[in-house]
């Protein structure tokens, strides 16, 4: 059974999620399937764009299909942990240097995997429904799929924010980060999408109408340059913990509580390599991560926490930042 349905008509090659009970999380099947498709299009003069959208309305893709990947780990299956994030990771490489216009309709949630086949495409249309996060850190993994190379080319700490944290950026907050290229209201993002189908110009079928915006709070830029403009977790940790009276740094703390230290010293390292790297480069270190970081307990427990059990009450190892062993960061980053 495939998960994807494709079509073409009009110029316009269309994939479309189609797994809802998982929330469209992307399985190798998916990763494979829409690899395949996705190079037939690129040199099929028939299709012109590439049109991503998704057949739930729960969810655009909630991220990769990480419970299928701690079974492997459990069963010390690593050829299977390697296939899964290599085919995935190639998908990412394959949508950034996509030769014809790819534009990925977000009307719902976008985390870690969901990000990959939507912030490396072209164009990248959110709604209010709209919701972007990488949140590996609470499950003993890092930010991939080439996030550690788009997450430091946003505003000043905005990236270190989002992949230590996982913090949520909602519709036209993702609009004024980068993280998406256009806002369309989901009452409209339908009738976008058949102008699309269509084959009407995407200027004119994206072209924004009056007072579409200002739906969401402004993110707390100033806040966030301030505190996670470092690359040290302990100092950033210390910074927040500073600010006494201050909500957001509460709230902020808090997140990072929840999260495995290791994954946050191992993502502040492979955000900062990922600053002055390409894409390929990030993503072939990724790759080395991935294997090394699935393999160890904190990431079994996290998903266990988060996914399986759903208690949020994990048990990592080590439980504070200030002991990560820094031979094993550099063991999982490889750098």
């Amino acid at each position: 059974m495939s998960f994807i349905r494709t079509s073409v008509a009009n110029g316009v090659g269309e994939v479309i999620l189609d797994r809802p009970k998982a929330l469209n999380a992307l399985d190798q099947s998916m990763v494979d399937d829409m690899y395949e498709i996705l190079g037939e299009w690129g040199d099929d003069d028939d299709v012109e764009t590439v049109l991503v959208t998704s057949a739930s309305e729960r969810a655009f893709c909630a991220g990769g299909d990480i419970r299928a990947i701690r079974e492997s780990a459990l069963e010390g299956d690593t050829e299977a942990i390697t296939r899964y994030f290599a085919h995935e990771y190639r998908l990412n490489q394959l949508i950034a240097t996509y030769p014809k216009a790819y534009v990925a309709l977000v009307d719902g949630p976008a985390m870690g995997g969901g990000l990959g086949i939507s912030v490396h495409g072209e164009v990248r249309v959110v709604s209010e429904k709209a919701m972007i996060a990488m949140p590996e850190t609470a499950i003993g993994f890092l930010p991939d799929v080439g996030s550690t190379h788009f997450l430091p080319r946003l505003p000043m700490g905005v990236g270190m924010w989002l992949g230590l944290t996982g913090s949520r950026v909602l519709g036209e907050q993702a609009l004024s980060v980068g993280l998406a290229t256009h806002f369309v209201p989901s009452a409209r993002i339908g009738a976008v999408a058949e102008r699309i189908r269509a084959g009407a110009p995407l200027g004119e079928a994206l072209a924004p109408e009056p007072a579409e915006l200002d739906r969401h709070p402004l993110l707390p830029l100033d806040k966030i340059g301030e505190y996670f403009a470092d690359t040290n977790v302990a100092a950033i940790i210390g910074g927040l913990r500073g600010a006494v009276g201050d909500d957001w740094a509460a709230q902020m703390l808090d997140l990072l509580a929840a999260a495995s230290p290791t994954s946050l010293a191992v993502t502040a390292r492979m955000l900062e390599l990922g600053e002055a790297s390409s894409l390929d480069e990030c993503l072939e270190r990724e790759l080395h991560a991935a294997e090394k970081i699935t393999l160890t307990t904190d990431f079994v427990e996290g998903v266990r926490a988060v996914l399986v059990d759903k208690d949020r009450d994990p048990s990592f190892s080590p439980a504070s930042v200030d002991d990560v062993d820094p031979a094993e960061v550099a063991r999982i980053v490889g750098a």
